[in-house]
């Protein structure tokens, strides 16, 4: 049985010893990136942000910096672009309290809501898309540079979270770790199941859900849950072999 403390030593080892070795191979790689990174826009090289991985550990995540300096504070103005927000609208229709119908709710499908009584099957769309909202990628997001965007499209902005590996705040393969405002959200029991797992460079979301428009309903969520459940070895070994071809996504999201 895994343990739901620490990352499996083996998977550790496996860990160290391929980030070391990357991070000697790509080191040219690296000093073209912030080159061009630095002379196209004012700004440090390197990104950081507060992240949640596995048992809700917080640590510095590091990416090369794909966007204009002032990214984090343009996002409160940018969540109509959100990729996880369901497109239809949902009809909130509220049925005024009455006794009667109270007392049949059960058999009307009606739930008891602060203002009234409310259907059923609205009262879960709204719950599923509550959950999704947990989860921010902008669509043709304005705030990448252009630079950026190359290097977010080939996932080579993620690069430098082999330093992150190399600390032991991730592994090569697990779940994606998630904003503090992301994760504050998903506090439902089956959802702490994603926090279960290790947090990765890469993943089952990643190599089956990447790089599309639209995301399934709970879809993310699940696959993270599934990896947390069922990961071992040659799992790992399946995503490593797929991820060369997920991550050069070409839709902008």
């Amino acid at each position: 049985m895994k343990s739901a403390n620490r990352i499996p030593r083996a998977k550790r080892v496996f860990d160290i010893v391929v980030s070391s070795m990357l991070l000697i191979f790509l080191s040219p790689l690296f000093l073209i990136v912030a080159i061009l990174i630095k002379l196209e826009s004012k700004g440090p090289v390197f990104y950081y942000s507060y992240r949640v991985g596995m048992n809700y550990k917080i640590f510095k995540f590091y990416k090369f910096r794909s966007m204009r300096s002032d990214a984090d504070q343009l996002l409160d103005q940018l969540k109509h672009l959100n990729a996880y927000q369901k497109e239809e609208e949902i009809s909130q229709d509220i049925i005024p309290f009455d006794r009667e119908r109270i007392l049949y709710a059960g058999k009307e499908n009606l739930r008891i809501g602060s203002d009234g009584l409310i259907h059923e099957e609205v009262y879960e769309a709204q719950k599923n898309t509550s959950s999704q909202s947990a989860f921010v990628k902008l669509q043709d997001d304005p705030r990448i540079t252009r630079i950026g965007r190359i290097i977010r499209n080939s996932s080579i902005d993620e690069l430098p979270q082999l330093f992150n590996i190399l600390k032991g705040d991730m592994s090569l393969v697990g779940n994606r770790p998630l904003p503090l405002y992301e994760a504050e959200q998903l506090t439902s029991d089956e959802e702490i199941g994603r926090f279960l797992g290790p947090a990765g460079l890469t993943g089952l979301w990643q190599v089956t859900e990447r790089g599309k428009k639209t995301i399934g309903k709970g879809s993310r969520c699940q696959l993270d849950i599934e990896y947390a459940q069922k990961h071992n070895f040659w799992l790992d070994m399946k995503i490593l072999l797929k991820t060369p071809v997920a991550a050069f996504q070409h839709e902008n999201v």
